[in-house]
């Protein structure tokens, strides 16, 4: 009876013994870990984590749970009522009318900070790789390793540097535009040459109240019908045969047009285009004063990224989970063009899912530079560093003050070790 107590006591013994030098070693990995600076840190969690692999599928916004329940409660209304008037913009085809003017200020950010761009790209130095997307704001290119491109293995995943563009610093992927957003939501594939292709950030504009000539949209006065998930325009059909008798009127009235509305026309339009030179004559004349250009450039960006996600919240947009192809309306394009993973399963459609502000207009990130004639950043000291999107750089070095939300990213609080100090932080 004594053995077989003794032998209780020395087995929980040990027992605590061990689970004691588990929580130990847990608590000491722990502690490592947060002093090493890993990624599970809080304070480098707003750093933008190295291109994810191009056969991962892109995170959904939505949780696909969500997206499940919110398809069957659809299915199941549609069969409870198959024939119902839509009362929700832009659904039943109507505008909204509290966007109307947000779209026309994203517009006009969206043109501010594409001609502030072009005239601080002449005078900061401006660089991009010439096999990836990779930038950089400074004289000499960074030598940082990072580079994906072709035959990067050959160079050791360097980068090889030359004179960057506009189109460098922001993404501005294109889509198709879209004449009626409800009656014909979708571009099939014989439609590829025919359709007109525009930014993304434009076609929103467009369908959110803005109105440009180049590209006519249908605007609607009365909503549309649902008939069993089908969307049906009867007013669209009065209009047509309305019209129709109009014409015919006409053609019997031998009414000839009326040429005077086309020449006032082109004297509005020439009077508009004296105006805009005027504008880019005095925003020349302002665009002197570099910092001052600075600061109007980044207000126009953070004015056109808060405008965006105001719009998105009511109208759809979409972008493929592969490849970065972006579509304006309630579908995605049916073309068959996707070149990335699994695109041989898909038929070469693409795998549509709902877009984010970086889809619809994404900041190319480039490490921070604090002096643009100084040395190029150290591939061993990469941790460093600090990351920015390009706009903000290249605002921050013309004078504009840092943004408090991009403070950590850029790391302002680290000083970073010089080049012949690699081998005692290392």
């Amino acid at each position: 009876m004594q053995r077989r107590i003794l032998a209780q006591i020395s087995y929980s013994n040990k027992l605590n013994n061990f689970r004691f030098t588990k929580n130990a070693f847990a608590s000491y990995k722990t502690q490592n870990l947060n002093l090493s600076g890993d990624a599970d840190d809080s304070l480098y969690s707003d750093v933008p984590k190295p291109r994810r692999d191009k056969s991962e599928r892109k995170p959904y916004p939505t949780p696909m749970k969500v997206l499940i329940q919110r398809a069957k409660a659809e299915r199941e209304a549609r069969k409870s009522q198959p024939v119902q008037l839509l009362e929700h913009p832009p659904a039943n085809g109507l505008l909204v009318p509290e966007l109307v003017p947000v779209a026309h200020q994203v517009y006009s950010a969206y043109q501010s900070l594409l001609s502030g761009l072009s005239k601080l790209v002449k005078v900061i130095p401006f660089q991009r790789c010439r096999f990836c997307s990779e930038v950089h704001v400074g004289h000499v290119g960074h030598e940082i390793r990072t580079c994906a491109g072709p035959k990067s293995g050959f160079r050791s995943a360097t980068h090889v540097w030359r004179k960057g563009g506009v189109c460098d610093v922001v993404f501005f992927p294109e889509c198709f535009h879209l004449h009626d957003r409800v009656g014909k939501s979708r571009v099939v594939h014989c439609e590829k040459d025919s359709v007109p292709r525009l930014p993304a950030i434009v076609e929103l504009c467009i369908q959110a109240g803005v109105d440009l000539e180049r590209y006519p949209t249908k605007r609607r006065t009365k909503p549309v019908y649902s008939i069993e998930g089908r969307i049906v325009d009867f007013d669209s059909v009065i209009e047509n045969d309305e019209t129709e008798r109009n014409l015919i009127l006409k053609d019997d009235h031998h009414i000839k047009p009326n040429f005077g509305a086309k020449n006032d026309g082109s004297e509005s339009s020439s009077n508009l285009e004296k105006k805009g030179d005027w504008v880019d004559q005095s925003n020349d004349q302002e665009g002197k004063d570099l910092r001052k250009l600075s600061i109007r450039t980044m207000d126009s960006w953070f004015e056109m990224i808060s405008g965006v996600k105001k719009i998105m919240e009511k109208y759809s947009v979409w972008t493929c989970g592969y490849c970065p192809e972006v579509q304006v309306g309630p579908k995605g394009h049916k073309l068959r063009m996707c070149r990335a993973s699994k695109h041989q399963s898909r038929n070469g459609l693409h795998a549509w899912q709902e877009a984010t502000i970086d889809d619809l207009v994404g900041p190319n990130y480039v490490w921070h530079v604090r002096d643009l004639n100084g040395p190029p950043w150290e591939n061993n000291l990469k941790r460093f560093y600090g990351k920015a999107p390009a706009i903000v750089e290249l605002c921050v070095h013309g004078g504009a003050p840092v943004p408090d939300q991009y403070r950590s990213m850029m790391r302002l609080d680290v000083v970073p070790p010089q080049r012949d100090e690699v081998d005692l932080v290392a």
